[in-house]
């Protein structure tokens, strides 16, 4: 027969609170409704007695360490099996206290140092790779023969020549938009022949090797650190390293100087197809010829705005590059990490051209390089 779970309350010995004794089997299957007795239960107490208990389980085991901490009490008379089961559960803490919101000025302030706090240590670990790709490069020139050209001339096609279409639209299009509104607003000063300077030069100089940088940063920067992740993921990475080959010199080098060799002659052909759009718009909203246009731009541009742009294009090619790859071997764990880390590559990229862009700005201003 079922022997069901009980309590009594009894007067203490000593004169103190009454006792509350629990009695009978202490089991899922027998506490019935024992806990809501239990809460329903009014009046104060000395302490919880489990002398009467024949026997418990864990569920029996933790009504009683429940019931102790609502009410304050001790337990009593519990048999060695009731001591293993509350050794096992442990004290039930009380619940922990909500936590303080934080004024907003200090949240604010903390988020902000460590964001600081990561773009710093993000710096040093990019000067760290850039030391390593350094001292890479090194180590080729004294072993040229470790250098691996197919993997170059492939980059190259890559960045370069795969690229030369979606530049020159861009380009064409950016020329179209500059001239028109150029025009619109030298109008009104009846200087609409100056639309030649401002396209030619803006071109040469700024845009196209700016818009040209950006495009690679969208596809090439992106490609290399998916490339690179990727093969992180699957271990090649590792497994290059097991027999021996260099990743910076079989994977970075390559892509570095492919980028560092294509982005100066895009730049060139990016700034050469946006003065052709210029030219094709004045064709009809100035009614300056095509090839006029085309000849007064070679009297208007000087020969330091296409210095310039060659200056200019191999560091932005590095910090696309460098940007792709470093971030490509920074994966690891899933695939997720890798759309997290191609995109860092992307907007990193970008961040750091236009940022670069501005001071070369002043820079070449302040030289004389007007």
């Amino acid at each position: 027969m079922r022997q069901w779970a009980d309590f009594t309350v009894s007067e203490s010995d000593d004169g103190a609170a009454p006792v509350l004794a629990l009695s009978g089997a202490l089991r899922v299957s027998s506490l019935g409704d024992l806990d809501a007795r239990l809460n329903a239960l009014g009046g104060d107490y000395s302490r919880i007695d489990l002398s009467g208990v024949t026997d418990i389980d864990t569920t029996g085991a933790w009504l009683v360490l429940e019931s102790a901490r609502k009410r304050g009490l001790e337990v009593s008379g519990a048999n060695e099996q009731a001591e293993r089961l509350f050794g096992a559960i442990g004290d039930v803490e009380d619940p922990a206290p909500e936590p303080v919101p934080t004024p907003f000025v200090t949240r604010t302030l903390s988020e902000l140092g460590t964001l600081v706090v990561g773009w710093g240590n993000g710096f040093l670990q990019m000067l760290g790779f850039l030391g390593s790709l350094i001292a890479t490069f090194g180590t080729l020139i004294l072993h040229p023969t470790r250098f691996r050209g197919k993997a170059l001339v492939h980059h190259m096609q890559h960045v370069g020549v795969n690229a030369l279409w979606i530049v020159g639209l861009m380009s064409f299009l950016i020329g179209i938009v500059i001239a028109q509104q150029g025009a619109v607003q030298l109008a009104q000063f009846g200087a609409e022949i100056y639309t030649i300077n401002l396209t030619g030069r803006l071109s040469m100089r700024e845009l196209g090797v700016l818009m040209t940088a950006i495009m690679v940063a969208g596809r090439s920067g992106s490609a290399f650190a998916a490339q690179i992740g990727t093969m992180k993921l699957t271990e090649e990475v590792d497994a290059m390293r097991t027999i021996g080959v260099s990743p910076m010199e079989a994977l970075v080098v390559p892509r570095v100087l492919a980028a560092m060799v294509m982005m100066p002659l895009l730049g060139f052909y990016s700034a050469v197809c946006s003065i052709i759009g210029g030219a094709f718009i004045s064709n009809f909203a100035l009614s300056i010829p095509f090839f006029t246009f085309l000849r007064r731009t070679q009297e208007v541009v000087p020969i330091t705005d296409v210095w310039i742009g060659f200056i200019k294009a191999p560091v932005f090619a590095l910090i696309v590059a460098l940007a792709g790859c470093y971030q490509g071997m920074r994966v690891s764990g899933n695939a997720e990490e890798v759309g997290t880390r191609t995109t860092q590559a992307v907007v990193t990229a970008i961040f750091t051209v236009i940022v670069l862009d501005a001071f070369f700005a002043v820079f070449f201003t302040e030289i004389g390089w007007k």
